[in-house]
C-alpha cells in the first residue's frame, strides 16, 4: 500500500487523471481486430493459447498448443517453456551499439516537451532504435540471457522482459507497472530513484492510469505494493527499477474473455502515456520508425488462467542488421541529456 508520505502527491496525481480517464474509451474503439474475438472464443472454451498483440493492435499472432510442441516460436515463461537448455554462462561476447545522436534524439524530444507544455499529455512514453554489432545470434541471445520472459521469433525478433503486463488467477486481475530505472552503482541509488521528482511524477501517473484501465473490467481496484525496487543484472551495466502492483477483481461481463479484456486495456500505459489517445498521437510525430512488436505484450492462457508480459528489452533483425528497441517516459521535469543517456542505459543483454 502506499505509505503516507507518497499520499498526498499520489491523491494530486488522481485528481489530475480525471482529465483523461474519460478518453480510454474513445481511444480503445479505434481498434477492432477481430482476432481478439478469436480469443474471447478459445477463453471461453478454456483453450490453451499463446499471443503476441503489437503496439498498435492492427497485428495479432495467436498459436495453438501445436505450434509451440512444434516450435513455431521459442517460449520461455514462468507457466510455460517449449525449448530445454542450460543456462550456461556465455563467453565473453562483443557488443557495440551506435544509438542516435543527441541532436536527433533532441528533435523528438522536443516535440514531447512542447506537448507536455500545452497539456495534450501528462506522460508520453518515447523510443528510439539503435544498431547493434555482436557476435551473438538471435537464438543465442534467446539461449543465454536471463528474464521473467523471453521470446524468440526465429529470424524477426528477441526479447528478454522484466515486465508482467496483466495476469488472470482465479477471476482476479493484477498488473505490474514499471516505471523508473536508475544506474545501480550510483550511491544511495534506491533513495534517489524513488525520491526523484521526475521519476515519482512519472511512476505515480503509469500506476494511477493502469488503476482506472482495471476498473473498466475490474471492481475492486487497489493497489496493494508500490513503488517496489528490483534490481537487473547485465554485463554492461546493473540497473535498479521501480515497479508497484495493482489488483482486482474481474466483473462478471468479462468473465473468460481475454481478448476483450486485452482490447480494454492495450496499450499498455506504461509504455504509452496519459491521456492514452493524444499521447499516440504525440508518439507518432515524435518517433521516426515503426514500433512493431516493441511495446506490445505477448502472453500465455492455459485454458484458466493469464499470464502476459510487455515486450520490452526487445532486438529486432532488419536486412540482416540488428536494432535494439528502447526509450523512456518523459514528463514536463524530463532533462534531454538524462533522458538521452537513460535511453542508451536500457541497451543491454542481461547476459552474465
Amino acid at each position: 500500500m502506499f505509505n503516507t508520505g507518497n499520499f498526498a502527491t499520489y491523491q494530486l496525481y488522481k485528481i489530475l487523471n480525471c482529465a483523461f480517464a474519460v478518453q480510454i474509451p474513445i481511444f480503445v474503439s479505434m481498434f477492432q481486430n477481430p482476432q481478439f474475438q478469436t480469443m474471447d472464443e478459445l477463453s471461453e472454451g478454456k483453450k490453451p493459447f499463446f499471443f503476441l498483440v503489437n503496439f498498435l493492435m492492427d497485428e495479432i499472432r495467436i498459436f495453438t498448443e501445436k505450434d509451440i510442441r512444434n516450435k513455431v516460436l521459442l517460449i520461455d515463461f514462468q507457466g510455460v517453456k517449449n525449448i530445454n537448455y542450460q543456462h550456461d554462462d556465455v563467453a565473453d561476447f562483443s557488443w557495440k551499439t551506435f544509438p542516435e545522436t543527441l541532436e536527433d534524439y533532441r528533435k523528438g524530444f522536443e516535440i514531447v516537451q512542447e506537448n507536455l507544455k500545452k497539456g495534450n499529455s501528462y506522460l508520453t512514453n518515447y523510443t528510439t532504435k539503435t544498431e547493434i554489432e555482436t557476435n551473438l545470434s538471435l537464438e543465442d541471445i534467446f539461449r543465454f540471457s536471463k528474464a521473467k520472459y523471453k521470446i524468440l521469433i526465429p529470424d524477426e525478433f528477441v526479447f528478454f522482459s522484466p515486465e508482467t503486463f496483466v495476469e488472470i488467477i482465479d477471476n482476479k486481475i493484477f498488473t505490474h507497472p514499471m516505471k523508473g530505472t536508475i544506474d545501480a552503482e550510483i550511491p544511495d541509488a534506491e533513495n534517489i530513484l524513488k525520491n526523484n521528482p521526475k521519476e515519482k511524477a512519472e511512476h505515480y501517473t503509469v500506476v494511477d492510469l493502469l488503476r482506472n484501465d482495471l476498473s473498466m473490467v475490474a471492481d475492486q481496484v487497489q493497489v496493494k505494493e508500490f513503488q517496489r525496487i528490483d534490481y537487473i543484472k547485465t554485463k554492461q551495466k546493473n540497473l535498479l527499477a521501480m515497479s508497484s502492483e495493482i489488483e482486482g477483481e474481474i466483473k462478471p461481463e468479462f468473465k473468460n474473455k481475454i481478448g476483450t479484456i486485452l482490447q480494454k486495456l492495450l496499450p499498455a500505459g506504461s509504455i504509452l502515456g496519459a491521456p492514452k489517445s493524444k499521447t499516440l498521437e504525440i508518439i507518432l510525430k515524435a518517433e521516426q520508425f515503426d514500433r512493431g512488436f516493441y511495446t506490445g505484450i505477448a502472453g500465455y492462457f492455459d485454458g484458466e488462467n493469464l499470464d502476459s508480459c510487455v515486450m520490452i528489452r526487445f532486438i529486432e533483425k532488419e536486412n540482416d542488421k540488428l536494432f535494439f528497441k528502447s526509450g523512456g517516459g518523459i514528463t514536463h521535469q524530463s532533462d534531454l541529456i538524462s533522458e538521452y543517456e537513460e535511453m542508451k542505459n536500457k541497451i543491454y543483454v542481461p547476459i552474465y
